[in-house]
């Protein structure tokens, strides 16, 4: 079983095509070691373990011209009654549901924005096993230019419910399942984001100083896409890795 209950975050990989050179940044950004898969057909897939525990992982892409990305899957019970929520609310089922060895079912699935995300029906794998500690998931964030769309189409799959909050100008979206905030949701912004920047979901990192976390991954080859700056959640940056996925750190008060 998922240590989270369904409709919540509970996994992230990345896909790219620099998957060695993924497997050196991360772990000496944020402390890792990694365990690679041996089947053959995982092609090289591997999990990122913090002191032993399993955090995130990455694999090659899907199809050969993908962009390198940071995925959230999200805990589900069912990943084919998902896939037919997803249908029903106007989404794409990108991938369908299928077995991942003995470890899980997942599937892909993409919002009416375009905006793709996973879940994850576990078996012998649970997905993530640590959250909200220094190199572990944070955080998960849609970014959005129609966050009414969003609204109701995540209520329908998933049963959230927006909790919105004004922050000057902008309005930053709490999604609700239960009485816990799960993920949030953000309209794009800044100048590093241009203004028709796609939907996408984006992954937090939590880190102990984003100051000198965002210094030591523009060291070992990654970018400063947005420098270290303070929001209400805490102080945070926006980053991309040696071969252009975007990640964000977050150091919470």
């Amino acid at each position: 079983m998922s240590i989270v209950p369904p409709g919540t975050p509970c996994w992230i990989d990345l896909a790219t095509p620099g998957l060695a050179e993924a497997r050196r940044f991360y772990p000496e950004l944020f402390g890792w070691t990694g365990r690679i898969d041996p089947e053959p057909e995982a092609g090289g897939y591997t999990v990122f373990l913090l002191g032993g525990r399993a955090v995130a992982g990455a694999g090659p892409p899907a199809i050969p011209d993908q962009v390198p990305i940071w995925s959230t899957y999200l805990a589900t019970d069912d990943a084919d009654l998902v896939a037919g929520r997803v249908e029903r609310a106007g989404g794409q089922v990108v991938v369908p549901p299928f077995e991942v060895f003995d470890q899980g079912r997942m599937a892909v699935f993409a919002d009416p924005a375009g905006a793709t995300f996973s879940v994850w029906q576990p078996m012998s794998m649970p997905g993530a096993e640590v959250f909200d500690i220094p190199g572990a998931l944070t955080w998960t964030e849609l970014v959005t230019p129609d966050p009414e769309g969003a609204k109701v189409f995540y209520e329908l799959v998933f049963g959230w419910q927006p909790d919105d909050q004004q922050s000057g100008p902008v309005t930053y979206t709490g999604w609700r399942l239960g009485t816990r905030i799960v993920a949030g949701m953000v309209p794009p912004l800044g100048d590093g984001f241009p203004a028709d920047t796609p939907a996408y979901w984006s992954v937090y990192f939590a880190v102990a100083d984003a100051d000198a976390a965002a210094a030591r991954a523009a060291e070992l080859g990654g970018t400063i896409l947005v420098p270290p700056q303070t929001a209400p959640a805490g102080r945070y940056a926006a980053l991309r890795d040696p071969h252009g996925a975007l990640f964000n750190i977050l150091t919470r008060p």
